[in-house]
């Protein structure tokens, strides 16, 4: 396979990988060409950034959550028809779960899609100390080709050509893309929650107008686009879940607003593959469950930010009970899980606002992060999603917890992460599944076909 693109990086985050990324997206964008975002990691927020200035979906890449054949394949069918292909990176390039690079790092993606690296380097105070950087960067590890570099923070034109002769002189082999000036209102606003999401904060378009424009005039955006990645390793063999050829396809509802917006684009792609069909609905603004559905998909989000109007829509919260009642199959994470709960609770447990009621218990917003990194689950017995012994692999990032769940509600998942047990999670009433761990479906893709097949029969009136 032969394409055009690049993985940009930095040695540490913070270092401005996220503006550089969406200002040469940006830039490329409005010169025609048609760019296909990435994003390395769990996350849900620089992504849907992506979306916004390219107008195409951004695919997360994990080398932890998904094998690396699975990795390789999805970058090359989301790679088809673009002109250029941009992965964002994740914290420093070589930063992982441990000590190695090839764990859930940066380098592992770069190293499976054999895409070139340029390194997003912070110079405010450094000068010729800068190469110094980069030199350990570009001879670290043998499987990293890095092409180039972009210098960030620059003070002035006199400061870019200090570190433009200083790394020519030092590693001639190496690229200056070009520089960012130093602008303080450049940085996206952030909150501790994480960054401000796209739905929440679009970002205005003299913003990235601005970002465009400091890309056309210091940025090698030729150079950039023009870089290739060449490799015989990926595969454009078919997923392991195919749509069947003779199954009549099954209407799968799925929740996607300001709320809910945390969602894997391939967990999509394997639902598809695996013979379903997706309607979108909001919580926040439909008052009903699309009509003719046989499962529902309930992704992460921000509900508690949009507590009240989720609260006052009271026939999708309704209908939403029913369906689970009625023994829909559902499938929640996260913020989905959330909004499955009896509502939300004040800081003194009283009730506050009301939501769907599936489970039996409420949540509350914490002051401090809860819970944060990679997790494994396996199942504990047959579910809507799964058999018992099958493992899949998420990420878990919370501020909230939820009371005490009753005995009568089936644990399905015990929960690991590297080096740890966590116990049991994965709550199960009626064949409604829930949980707070955010499971990438490319991690085991039976989970999508078995989803779907859950929803088959249900359509058919057969038990599950």
């Amino acid at each position: 396979m032969s394409t055009k693109g690049f993985l940009i990086a930095a040695p540490q985050s913070g270092s401005g990988k996220t503006t550089v990324a969406l200002a040469i997206m940006s830039a490329l964008n409005r010169r025609g060409l048609k760019v296909a975002p990435f994003k390395c990691g769990p996350d849900f927020i620089d992504p849907g950034y992506h979306r916004l200035v390219t107008g195409r979906p951004s695919i997360n890449l994990d080398g932890w959550m998904c094998p690396e054949s699975f990795v390789a394949d999805t970058f090359m069918r989301h790679t088809i028809g673009a002109d250029v292909a941009i992965i964002e990176g994740a914290m420093g390039l070589f930063d992982g779960l441990g000590s190695s690079s090839k764990e859930g790092s940066s380098a592992q993606v770069a190293a499976i899609t054999a895409a070139p690296v340029v390194l997003v380097v912070n110079v405010r105070g450094m000068a010729a100390s800068a190469v110094a950087l980069v030199k350990g960067f570009a001879e670290y590890d043998p499987r990293i080709r890095l092409a180039g570099v972009i210098f960030n923070n620059v003070g002035s034109e006199k400061h870019a050509e200090l570190l433009r002769q200083a790394l020519a002189d030092a590693l001639p082999q190496v690229g200056m893309f070009g520089f960012i000036p130093r602008e303080e209102e450049l940085l996206i606003p952030s909150r501790h929650l994480g960054l401000v999401t796209a739905e929440d904060n679009p970002l205005p378009a003299e913003y990235l107008n601005h970002l465009s424009e400091l890309a056309e005039q210091y940025l090698d955006l030729e150079g950039l686009a023009g870089l290739r990645i060449e490799s015989k390793e990926i595969s454009s063999g078919s997923s392991p879940t195919s749509r069947p050829g003779v199954a009549e396809p099954v209407l799968i509802a799925v929740a996607r607003d300001a709320a809910f917006c945390f969602i894997y684009e391939d967990n999509l792609r394997l639902l598809k593959e695996a013979g379903a069909d997706l309607i979108f609905f909001s919580p926040l603004d439909d008052l009903d469950l699309p009509a003719g559905i046989s499962g529902i998909y309930l992704p992460g989000g921000y509900p508690e930010l949009h507590a009240e109007r989720l609260t006052a829509n009271l026939g999708l919260r309704t209908a939403i009970l029913e369906a689970v009642t009625k023994d829909m199959p559902c499938y929640a994470e996260c913020g989905g899980m959330i909004y499955l709960t009896q509502g939300m609770e004040t800081a003194d447990s009283e009730p506050a606002m009301n939501f769907a009621g599936v489970f039996p218990v409420r949540a509350r917003m914490l002051p401090r992060r809860k819970a944060l990194g990679y997790r494994q689950v396996q199942f504990l017995t047959d579910s809507i999603s799964g058999v018992a012994g099958m493992t899949l692999r998420g990420h878990e990032f919370h501020y909230s917890e939820i009371g005490m769940m009753p005995l009568q509600v089936k644990r399905c998942y015990r929960v690991t992460r590297p080096g740890e047990k966590l116990g049991l999670e994965g709550y199960r009433l009626h064949k409604c599944l829930a949980s707070y761990i955010h499971l990438h479906f490319g991690s085991a893709p039976r989970f999508a076909s078995a989803f779907v097949e859950s929803c088959r029969k249900y359509k058919a009136g057969e038990g599950i």
